[in-house]
């Protein structure tokens, strides 16, 4: 499956997560600019814009570009999707991260890797790429995102009425 693909998938399997806990979920399919899902309660009185970032289970990062270092308000959250390959027995997982936790933590780590020499000594160049470390994996920071697995309560708390 190509990247595109399980980005899509991702997006969905997102959309229809919020869905199954009662909520609106449209997943924006690139329209919408740093929102891929948009989501509100069933009165569509109260809303939140959702960033979608896919891995595979198992990996040690999630590449999440120079925008996440971005705060976009308090409504606004990415959504780190671990979506198993098809021929695998891991389980989807699921990460929910404020955005101002995001852009906090990713530009304190990138900025941390800039200053630490590579591992032949040489400087890091700087690069509009941005990572996120995936447990059990801690950033140049230390930031460890566990506290964040299937955290859907950040975004319920928004959506309460």
């Amino acid at each position: 499956m190509d990247k595109s693909t399980r980005g899509n998938a991702s997006q969905f399997f997102i959309a229809g997560e919020l869905c199954r806990r009662g909520y609106s979920a449209v997943v924006t399919l690139g329209n919408s600019p740093n929102t891929d899902i948009l989501c509100s309660n069933l009165e569509g009185t109260r809303f939140v814009h959702i960033q979608v970032k896919t891995f595979v289970p198992g990996n040690s990062t999630c590449s999440v570009g120079l925008k996440a270092e971005k705060e976009y308000g308090e409504n606004f959250f990415w959504v780190l999707g671990g979506i198993p390959k098809p021929d695998s027995n891991s389980s989807f997982e699921y990460f929910i991260i404020p955005a101002r936790e995001m852009a906090k933590n990713v530009f304190e780590a990138h900025y941390l890797w800039l200053k630490t020499p590579g591992k032949k000594g040489q400087e890091h160049n700087a690069t509009a790429m941005r990572t996120v470390h995936l447990p059990p994996s801690k950033s140049f920071s230390g930031w460890d995102i566990s506290i964040y697995r299937e955290r859907w309560d950040l975004i319920e708390q928004k959506l309460a009425t």
